[in-house]
Order: structure tokens, then sequence, then C-alpha cells
């Protein structure tokens, strides 16, 4: 069974950084995307970023939304079938539930419980 693990979320100033981490599970084969979905309280949840890789290594495809490009970075480890999410410069709009989910191509997508990032003075 495939289980999504989300770390790393917190209370950081604006300003400040957090690094998320995600750890996929219960595949002998890598999820080719894995990425990153937020929802703030009142909002529709919206994806951050995503990261795809069809060759086997750790680098890939990424793509963010406007509002974070520059500002997070997006990264694998293959090998640890485990995905980051560096946040610099965070904003007070960036307060939210921040989601992992991983997907084989052609696969269902799997997601994490999610970790709460608060970014508030």
């Amino acid at each position: 069974q495939v289980q999504v693990v989300e770390s790393g979320g917190g209370l950081v100033q604006p300003g400040g950084s957090l690094r998320l981490s995600c750890a996929a599970s219960g595949s002998i084969f890598i999820f080719e995307t894995m990425g990153w979905y937020r929802q703030a309280p009142g909002k529709q949840r919206e994806l951050v970023a995503t990261i795809t890789s069809t060759t086997g290594t750790s680098s890939g495809t990424t793509a963010y939304i406007d509002s974070v490009r520059g500002r997070f970075t997006i990264s694998r480890d293959n090998a640890k079938n485990t995905a980051y999410l560096q946040m610099n410069s965070l904003k007070s709009e960036d307060t939210a539930v921040y989601y992992c989910i991983a997907r084989r191509i052609g696969l269902s997508t799997h997601w994490g419980q999610g970790t709460q990032v608060t970014v508030s003075s």
C-alpha cells in the first residue's frame, strides 16, 4: 500500500525559510511525478510545484505557480522516493496546509495527510 508522508511544516516569520519533505513508500518503482499542493483557509486547493522525472534520475522537469516562482524550489531524491520543497522569502499569503502528491504515469495520485505552514510575526 502506498503511503505519502509530509514533514517540515511549522511557524515562521515573514521572510523566513522552511523546507518540506515528502516520503513516498509502498512501491518498488519511482513516482515519476511528485509535487505539492496547498490550501489556505476559505480558499481552493492549488497546485504549487511539481517535478517530473522519466529518466530514473533525480533531476526532472519542474513547474511552479507564479506566486512562488523564484522563492520556492522543488527537488527530489529518487533513491529515497522523496521530494522536497525549499521555501524562502516566505510571505503571510503562503500560510496554508501543504499536501504532497506522488503519481506514477497513467496511475492514480497518492496524497499525503498535509502539513501546516504558518507565516506570521
